[in-house]
C-alpha cells in the first residue's frame, strides 16, 4: 500500500509538470502573437540579440554600443533590399516562408559531406529568429521558430518583414539596421547609398563582426561583385515595379 500510495504521488507530481508546462506553452504563444501582431505595425524596440550583446560587452569590460535607427523600407533606397535579397534570399517574393528546394540542396550537401548543414534559412526564418530568439543553434527552436515564420507570413506583408529584417538584423559590433550601418561605415544615411555600398553591407550580412563593409576583403569584394551583377534579376519588388532603366534579365 505504501510503494502504491508513493506510486500515486509520483504521477499526481508529472501530470502537475505537464500541466504546468502546457500552461507556460500556451502563455509563451499568445505572447509571441501578441508582439507579432504589434510589430505588424510598430517598430521593434529591442531583440534578444540586442540584450544578449550588451551583456557580453559589459562582461568583457567593453563599452555598450548599441547603435540602431528605425527607418521605413520606403525611405531606404531600394538598392539596398535587391542587394540583401540576391545575397540572402532570391526567392523571397516567391516562396512562403521556406525555401523548400534549398533546403533540400543544404540536407543533401550536408549528407553526402557529414558536415553541419546550414545556409537554408528564409528572410521570414531570420526575422522570426532574430524577433525571439538568440542566434544560439538549436534543434529544440526549430519548431517554435518554424510556426513563428508561418504566422509572420499569413499576418505580415512581404514589405513588412523586409523592413523589420533591415531595421533589427546585426550589421557589426553594437551596430543594429541599415541606417546605422550606412552611417557607421560610409558616413551616409540609408537613403543615399551607392549601389557598390549596398553590396558591401549585404555581403557581410553571414558574419557581420567578422567582416567589415568599408574594409572589405577579397572573399566580401568579390561576393560583393556577383550581388551587383545580379541583384536585379530576381524582378521587381513585391510592392514596387523595377528601377527605371533595369530590364529583368533572362
Amino acid at each position: 500500500m505504501v510503494k502504491k500510495a508513493g506510486g500515486n504521488n509520483l504521477v499526481k507530481k508529472f501530470k502537475l509538470l505537464l500541466r504546468l508546462l502546457m500552461q507556460l506553452l500556451v502563455v509563451g504563444f499568445q505572447f509571441a502573437m501578441l508582439l507579432i501582431i504589434l510589430y505588424r505595425v510598430v517598430p521593434v524596440p529591442v531583440t534578444p540579440l540586442h540584450i544578449q550583446r550588451v551583456f557580453e560587452q559589459i562582461s568583457n569590460d567593453k563599452p555598450i554600443t548599441l547603435k540602431k535607427s528605425w527607418k521605413s523600407i520606403d525611405y531606404v533606397t531600394d538598392k539596398f533590399s535587391y542587394a540583401v535579397l540576391t545575397s540572402e534570399d532570391i526567392q523571397f517574393p516567391h516562396h512562403y516562408g521556406f525555401d523548400f528546394e534549398q533546403i533540400y540542396k543544404v540536407v543533401k550537401r550536408g549528407i553526402k559531406s557529414g558536415k553541419k548543414m546550414r545556409g537554408a534559412s528564409t528572410i521570414t526564418q531570420q526575422t522570426a529568429k532574430n524577433l525571439f530568439f538568440t542566434p544560439k543553434r538549436s534543434w529544440l527552436r526549430k519548431l517554435p521558430e518554424m510556426g513563428i515564420t508561418v504566422c509572420l507570413e499569413l499576418l505580415w506583408t512581404k514589405k513588412r518583414i523586409l523592413e523589420v529584417y533591415i531595421n533589427i538584423i546585426e550589421m557589426g559590433d553594437g551596430v543594429y539596421g541599415v541606417e546605422a550601418a550606412a552611417q557607421h561605415y560610409f558616413n551616409k544615411t540609408a537613403a543615399t547609398l551607392s549601389k557598390k555600398e549596398c553590396a558591401l553591407i549585404a555581403a557581410c550580412l553571414p558574419n557581420p563582426r567578422k567582416f567589415v563593409a568599408n574594409k572589405p576583403n577579397a572573399y566580401i569584394r568579390k561576393k560583393a561583385d556577383v550581388v551587383q551583377r545580379y541583384m536585379y534579376r530576381i524582378g521587381k519588388l513585391p510592392w514596387k515595379g523595377l528601377p527605371k532603366n533595369v530590364k529583368k534579365a533572362k
